[in-house]
């Protein structure tokens, strides 16, 4: 780790994090918190793949639907219109969209094939935007002048990983130039977030073998084929084995590379003095855990 003790954390007159964890428990809230308080730069991992990465992408779905609009499609022959996506920090719902949900075209749904591409292009993509962290870390301070660094990283960032490897190339640059922060979610939390997801169900990424064997499993055990499928039922069933299976590779991050806080702790989060000092605390109780 790039800070060894809570006094070299403290002391550090440059501080760089990088927070993960599931959606939903405090990463673009502390993120924003630290980028108003004025002097940490806040890289968002979304927003890099949504803009940098998959921005074309994005931008010629929307060009593809609106060509089958005939007056929309005599504009943009002629160059009348001019399409794009409006990706904000807080708002990533034109990547969302175009990621997906495999299932019935007549309820929005993508055939699996379509799916697992666009799948593989996001897996591509957040590798790059995960890459770029210490690009951005020399850029936020050269050309803007800010000391302290926090990356926002994106739900999935477990799936495009190896935690037990030590020689992960991702996590080896990471860990270089940021301390890995995991926010850790309760069983009330996963309950919290799975009723969330249920009201809401939104497209996500996952791992190929993970998604491949869901996909196997639900087509099997509800005796349907891929166009019968209820896009929103898909995603609600997956996303409950989703939590399952990241939650140990979040925490194995976290053993290997990083510290561990709670979503309860995060909540609690005031300023930017009290996000330093929760992280020392919780390199305190790393190294205690390290020395049992």
């Amino acid at each position: 780790m790039i800070y060894a003790t809570p006094e070299d954390w403290r002391a550090a007159p440059r501080k760089r994090v990088l927070l993960f964890g599931m959606s939903g428990l405090g990463k673009t809230h502390v993120s924003n918190l630290l980028r108003d308080a004025g002097d940490w730069f806040h890289y968002s991992i979304d927003y890099r793949i949504g803009t940098r990465y998959m921005g074309e992408h994005i931008a010629d779905n929307f060009k593809r639907e609106a060509m089958k609009v005939p007056l929309l499609r005599d504009l943009l022959m002629t160059d009348s219109v001019h399409i794009t996506s409006n990706i904000t920090f807080n708002n990533l719902a034109p990547l969302s969209t175009y990621l997906g949900k495999p299932g019935d075209p007549a309820r929005g749904g993508l055939p699996f094939g379509e799916y697992m591409t666009r799948q593989e292009q996001h897996r591509e993509a957040e590798i790059a935007a995960l890459m770029d962290t210490g690009r951005f870390i020399d850029r936020a301070g050269a050309l803007y002048g800010y000391d302290h660094f926090v990356c926002d990283s994106g739900g999935s960032i477990c799936e495009v990983v190896e935690p037990g490897d030590p020689a992960d190339p991702i996590l080896s640059a990471l860990s270089d130039v940021v301390l890995l922060i995991w926010i850790a979610g309760s069983e009330a939390h996963s309950a919290e977030l799975a009723r969330r997801f249920d009201k809401a169900p939104k497209p996500m990424y996952y791992q190929p073998a993970f998604l491949r064997a869901a996909w196997n499993e639900y087509l099997g055990a509800n005796g349907l084929n891929e166009h019968e499928v209820d896009p929103d039922a898909f995603v609600r069933w997956t996303y409950a084995r989703a939590m399952a299976h990241r939650q140990p590779r979040y925490a194995a991050m976290a053993r290997h590379w990083g510290v561990r806080v709670t979503a309860e702790e995060v909540a609690e989060v005031r300023s930017a003095d009290d996000f330093v000092e929760l992280v020392a605390r919780a390199i305190a109780a790393r190294a205690l855990e390290r020395d049992a």
